[in-house]
């Protein structure tokens, strides 16, 4: 597999995968205009948006589903296209996405080695390497910190949670320098939020870039290094962590000066004969 590598002594700073002023169009329609971010090894670079803010467009350019039109996209600081999610993976950038693609009924460990299962025998007499796919499988989830009862268990039988960690683990066992999560903690409660967030930090602490596509900032201020904010295809702000709050990040999200002015225009109006929303008494 050839992966992004990161830069050579003189050159640290050098990003696994760099998007430059990145444009996409579809006919008419502006999907992503103008859009820059960078992924560096060990590091968290979230970016947040609500529904049409070009997130998912975000992700399939760097998974290798759809090119760019205009602007750079780098890999290891050199300038490519890449033409299918195959030669994303063959180049190191695994993308998990929201509904995970796995296959309910099949075994956790088949679902961990799908597409990729390792063989044994010679021809005509090749086979599924079946008992080194179930114990690395279960090496690999417990190296990650994830104790599961069974890897012989249908994948469909664990929580929403538990099968993000099962995607994260698989995406570093097959040697992803850069892991693309798209809304990993949409469809959970708290708890298993947490404890995905603990495997997208693990994921982190390996080495690997991760890019965390979310509209919920409190979970990205938890794990995040860097956030780049996007709204109808555009850049509405892009920060590290360290240059900027909390409370902020969510203000841009939410909307910032369009939500305060919108918080005026809602306040209710003066009824005739009241004063501060408390009725005016007669002098006596």
């Amino acid at each position: 597999m050839t992966t992004p590598t990161a830069a050579g002594p003189g050159d640290e700073r050098v990003p696994l995968v760099e998007l430059d002023d990145v444009s996409k169009y579809y006919g008419n329609v502006r999907a992503l205009e103008g859009v820059s971010l960078s992924v560096h090894p060990g590091e968290i670079t979230c970016v947040l948006g609500d529904n049409g803010a070009g997130k998912s467009t975000l992700i399939k350019i760097i998974a290798g589903l759809h090119q760019h039109d205009a602007g750079a996209f780098r890999l290891g600081g050199e300038e490519t296209k890449l033409s299918s999610p195959r030669e994303a993976l063959d180049r190191g950038i695994a993308t998990v996405y929201q509904d995970l693609s796995v296959v309910p009924l099949m075994p956790v460990w088949r679902n961990f080695f799908l597409g990729s299962e390792p063989v044994k025998g010679a021809w005509p007499f090749k086979r599924m390497d079946v008992n080194f796919m179930r114990e690395t499988t279960h090496s690999e989830l417990a190296r990650m910190g994830i104790d599961l009862r069974d890897v012989d268990q249908p994948i469909g039988t664990l929580s929403g949670g538990e099968r993000q960690c099962v995607a994260i683990a698989r995406a570093v066992y097959l040697g992803a320098k850069v892991l693309v999560l798209d809304e990993p903690t949409a469809a959970l409660g708290v708890k298993q939020s947490g404890v995905v967030l603990k495997y997208v930090a693990a994921a982190r602490d390996a080495g690997l870039g991760v890019v965390l596509i979310t509209h919920n900032p409190h979970h990205a201020y938890l794990v995040g290094d860097h956030f780049v904010l996007l709204k109808r295809g555009t850049m509405a702000g892009s920060h590290p962590k360290t240059g900027i709050s909390l409370d902020e990040l969510t203000r841009q999200m939410a909307g910032g000066s369009e939500l305060e002015e919108l918080s005026h225009e809602l306040q209710r109006a003066p009824v005739p004969g009241h004063l501060g929303g408390h009725p005016v008494k007669d002098a006596d």
